[in-house]
């Protein structure tokens, strides 16, 4: 069975951070949870420029939210079954 988990960089007054959304029926298979926050963002960067998305949130996301990237969903073998991921549109 996949999941499919959203992804986001959260923005504060000094970070970026990169956040997972875990679905709350997440299949009995991932039993580590790094391991699968390793994976889900190792495919973000894969897709997008790192560098240019990371310095375009902060430019235009104010602190306090959280600038979503789109999903990713896997197996617990880590197969990517999909992911509709884009960088955010410039303000």
């Amino acid at each position: 069975m996949s999941d499919t988990f959203g992804v986001g960089i959260q923005v504060t007054d000094d970070t970026l951070r990169f956040v997972v959304h875990v679905p709350s029926d997440i299949d009995s298979g991932w039993t580590d949870p790094d391991e699968f926050q390793t994976l889900v963002e190792r495919v973000v960067w894969e897709r997008l420029d790192k560098e240019s998305v990371l310095g375009a949130i902060a430019q235009s996301t104010p602190a306090g939210e959280t600038a979503s990237l789109g999903t990713v969903t896997l197996d617990p073998d880590g197969t990517v079954v999909e992911a509709s991921l884009s960088p955010p549109e410039e303000a």
